[in-house]
Parts: C-alpha cells; sequence; structure tokens
C-alpha cells in the first residue's frame, strides 16, 4: 500500500515538473513570432472595403443590404421620398414625445444648433454661416409653406431629406428627430 502510494507520488511530481519545465520553455518572447500551425487562417486574404473583389458576381467587395433588411438599432421608415410621400407621412405621423420638459426644450435647442443652424441660423430665417459663404440659402422656418407642414412632413424631411437639404436620419434618431421639430416650432412661435 505505501508502496503504491509513493511510486504515484514519484510520478506525479515527475508529470508536473515537466509540465512547468514546457511552461517556462513556450513562454512567449514577444520580439519573437509565434509558431504558426494553421497559417491559412493567419493569412486569409482580406479586400478594402471599395475595392474589386473577385469573389462576388458584382465584383464589388461592399454588397448592398438585401431588400427589406433594417439594421440593428434603426427603425423602419414606410414612406418614400418625395412631396406626396411626405403629406401622407404628415397625415400620419405625430409627436410621440409627451409632455413638453426644459431637458426635452434644452436637448431640442442643443440638436438644432449642432445640425440645423450651420444653414436655417440660429432663428430659423436661412442665414446660418454657410450661406454667408456661398451656399445657396435654405427657405426660411417662418415662410408660409414651413408654417403649413404638418408636424410629420417635417419628420419625414428631416429623414430623407428634401431639395438641398440632406438626410439626417443617420445623425438624428427618431426621438432627437422630434425633439428638433418641437424646437423649431418654438422658433416658428416666437417669430423671426
Amino acid at each position: 500500500m505505501l508502496g503504491t502510494r509513493l511510486s504515484f507520488l514519484i510520478v506525479a511530481v515527475v508529470v508536473l515538473a515537466v509540465l512547468f519545465g514546457l511552461a517556462a520553455l513556450s513562454r512567449p518572447d514577444p520580439s519573437r513570432r509565434n509558431i504558426e500551425v494553421f497559417t491559412e487562417m493567419a493569412y486569409s486574404k482580406a479586400y478594402e472595403t471599395l475595392t474589386a473583389n473577385p469573389n462576388f458576381a458584382d465584383g464589388r467587395t461592399t454588397q448592398d443590404l438585401v431588400p427589406g433588411v433594417v439594421p440593428r438599432g434603426a427603425s423602419f421608415f414606410p414612406y418614400g421620398a418625395g412631396a406626396a410621400e411626405a403629406r401622407r407621412a404628415g397625415d400620419a405621423l405625430t409627436d410621440p414625445l409627451g409632455p413638453d420638459s426644459a431637458a426635452l426644450r434644452a436637448e431640442g435647442a442643443e440638436l438644432y444648433r449642432i445640425y440645423c443652424a450651420l444653414c436655417h441660423d440660429a432663428r430659423g430665417g436661412g442665414a446660418g454661416p454657410v450661406v454667408l459663404r456661398g451656399m445657396l440659402p435654405p427657405p426660411s422656418l417662418h415662410g408660409d409653406r414651413a408654417l403649413g407642414m404638418a408636424d410629420g412632413e417635417i419628420f419625414h424631411v428631416l429623414t430623407r431629406g428634401q431639395g438641398n437639404m440632406a438626410a439626417y436620419a443617420a445623425q438624428l434618431d427618431t426621438h432627437e428627430r422630434w425633439q428638433v421639430i418641437r424646437h423649431v416650432r418654438r422658433l416658428q412661435a416666437e417669430g423671426p
């Protein structure tokens, strides 16, 4: 019995010594490359985003989304581009933010300052800094057309863009677009 335990203990000590020895010998040296076993995984052919790619039928690396796919975090916007779709959105969409608060007003004013005042100016007149440097002036937010637009129609313009105005759906999420619309309505109520 004693001999079996002793031989087991000796074998265990020898195995542990060998394992520790191997671990000490195989410690990675940061100045030296590791041993590579599956080199095809380490050196796979990578294509740059906008370069040609023979692996796809259209020869492009960047592939279009499958129709109907909504990227994670985005919401589906069921209205197309154009004035008719903007009017349809104006009839269907309403402000979902609920009661007004100082925080909503402050956030809407800040978002307007960041994204809209460059063209529309701080009061919504359409003479922002980029206009003073030669860009075509946008329509005044105090004009009859802007005053007559429903909130949903303004939401459509912010989402899809219109005329020279680019779409801001990528910069402003749904909640932020409604905050901007509330701020525009406050500017319109205050007058030019």
